[in-house]
């Protein structure tokens, strides 16, 4: 993954796909077209997984919503959304054991009815994962309740479900995939915008005018075909390889806010079932904070990154202080993040939470450009197969069999977690902490940051006190993964952004610095690139606590 490589070989090659877009989906697209034997590039505007990919709640489900609504519903679409996102539960903890387990969400239940309600919706959800579930749920009594959940309102309890789901680290995930991809030929390229497409005299799609955004430089981009993997911005993409397109993609607006994890200690997650306007809310253990949301509501498309306001920290708090039987206030709250889900057009008026979150490949009859519209986190593979299908259909005719469930994503194989940990530890003595974010971030990877900072004691410093960041980290970084700016290792490469915004403010100038020295930036731009960076997490911050 060396970026200028990659950029230099748009100059000389024909690519049989371009893939635009670098979150999920589009990664996903890169390494099963990979995988194929098809020449492929990737370009993706921002860094990889910039925006909705990094905004998720962090699991991997089949949905407990869409179940409900399955069932209430005889929706037999979204049943079949929840039973292929179980199977897929399945195949993604498996390929990234480094980024994924199991976790156990409880759900409580303050009357008898709820218990009988919630067991019996779970035993389908059970039913529907099949013989190979990662967990059976299972009632719980009010004292196994409370040992799971010490701070559940004890006054109101009756008794609790508990099921399984699995956790991921979505912004690591997706650089696995992208990494991975690479390793398989791919060419990769972040910060490269698309501008506009050349077409040939039957008015196909061959070739798309790109920028480097961080240079300004203009590229031009051969390839036999395009695919749109921009999630909610694809239809701007559609548009500009049609102008008459129509647009397809809704978007809603979804937050998350993370607390203290003394706020709900322990392992087990928690799901609040239901709320006022009919959404779930889920209370997740993540990075050692407490991760609560998600918002749910229809808003205008923007490519500005945005965090709660203070109004919907009051609405996930209030939910929390219902359940929970500790008073949590806005000033508890330590960072927060915000997405945008892509939703495929419905009937008019439909609200945003009842839509199916499945996917469509769409092929453009007069531009031949393919998009993949829709879909989520745990389906990703799935969008790309059926999307390199299209691909493959729309070329030769001739399907190549999908072989991305059985392919270890990067870091992943061998991963013998104790084992690494003994080696670094005799290798550079670092503490508990950073052994342990390193092999939970980087997988077998994390030796390789270990060696550096055995060759040079240097590199072996913390950035800041009471976080795991080192100096051979960033290095590594910049050596391996693209990292181009503070912003793609700080909010993106780590994710601390997400979770703790006064650590992020004292990582910032550090990581700042140090870029400045890699990359030989004058003082100048240094100090205004980290200012900028550092203006931005205080905006969000003051719009959270509504200043």
């Amino acid at each position: 993954m060396n970026r200028n490589q990659n950029i230099a070989s748009l100059e000389t090659e024909t690519f049989d796909v371009c893939i635009i877009g670098g979150g999920a989906t589009g990664a996903g697209c890169a390494l099963d077209a990979a995988m194929r034997g098809l020449k492929v590039v990737l370009i993706e505007k921002e860094d990889f997984a910039a925006a909705t990919s990094s905004k998720s709640t962090k699991l991997i489900h089949g949905g407990v919503r869409y179940l409900e609504q399955a069932v209430k519903k005889l929706s037999w679409a979204q049943f079949v959304m929840v039973k292929k996102s179980l199977k897929e539960r399945r195949t993604l903890l498996k390929i990234a054991p480094h980024l994924t387990h199991p976790l156990p969400l409880l759900t409580p239940c303050f009357s008898l009815l709820e218990g009988w309600y919630y067991a019996i919706g779970l035993k389908i959800y059970d039913w529907i994962s099949g013989t190979k579930n990662i967990g059976n749920s299972k009632w719980l009594s009010k004292p196994l309740a409370l040992k799971r959940i010490p701070t559940l309102k004890k006054n109101k309890l009756a008794s609790a479900v508990l099921y399984w789901d699995g956790q991921l680290d979505d912004l690591r995930f997706a650089m696995a995939l992208v990494q991975t991809s690479a390793r398989h030929g791919a060419v990769v390229i972040n910060h490269c915008s698309a501008a506009t497409f050349g077409k040939d005299e039957n008015g196909k799609l061959n070739s798309l005018q790109a920028t480097d955004t961080l240079t300004g430089k203009k590229y031009t981009i051969n390839a036999r075909q395009f695919v749109n993997a921009t999630g909610p911005f694809a239809d701007a993409i559609r548009q500009k390889a049609n102008p008459a397109a129509h647009k397809r993609i809704r978007v809603s607006r979804g937050i998350h806010i993370s607390l203290p994890k003394e706020v709900m200690p322990g392992h087990t997650a928690m799901l609040i079932p239901k709320t006022d306007d009919g959404r779930l809310i889920f209370l997740i253990p993540y990075q050692n904070r407490l991760l609560v949301g998600t918002t749910d509501e229809e808003c205008a498309l923007t490519e500005k990154e945005f965090g709660p306001t203070a109004k919907e920290i009051d609405y996930l708090l209030g939910y929390l202080n219902r359940y929970l039987d500790v008073h949590i206030t806005p000033q508890q709250v330590r960072s927060g993040f915000g997405g945008l889900r892509p939703l495929l057009q419905a009937a008019p008026g439909a609200n945003t939470k009842e839509l199916v979150r499945d996917h469509e490949v769409e092929t453009d009859e007069s531009s031949g450009l393919i998009s993949i519209l829709g879909g989520k986190w745990t389906t990703y593979r799935l969008m790309a197969k059926d999307t390199m299908d299209t691909v493959e259909k729309n070329g030769t005719g001739i399907t190549t069999l999908c072989k991305t469930d059985k392919e270890i994503l990067f870091g992943g194989e061998p991963y013998q977690p104790a084992y690494f940990f003994d080696l670094i530890k005799k290798e550079v003595g670092w503490q508990e902490d950073i052994t342990l974010h390193l092999i939970h971030k980087y997988g077998s990877q994390s030796l390789k940051i270990a060696t550096l900072a055995g060759a040079n004691m240097g590199l072996q410093k913390r950035l800041i006190a009471d976080a795991p960041f080192t100096f051979a980290e960033v290095n590594y970084l910049l050596a391996n993964e693209m990292a181009c700016t503070v912003k793609d290792i700080v909010a993106r490469r780590w994710g601390i952004a997400l979770t703790d915004w006064d650590k992020t403010l004292q990582l910032i100038p550090v990581v700042g610095s140090t870029l400045a020295r890699h990359f030989n930036w004058t003082d100048e731009a240094c100090h205004l690139y980290i200012d900028q960076y550092m203006a931005e997490v205080e905006a969000m911050r003051g719009e959270a606590m509504g200043i």
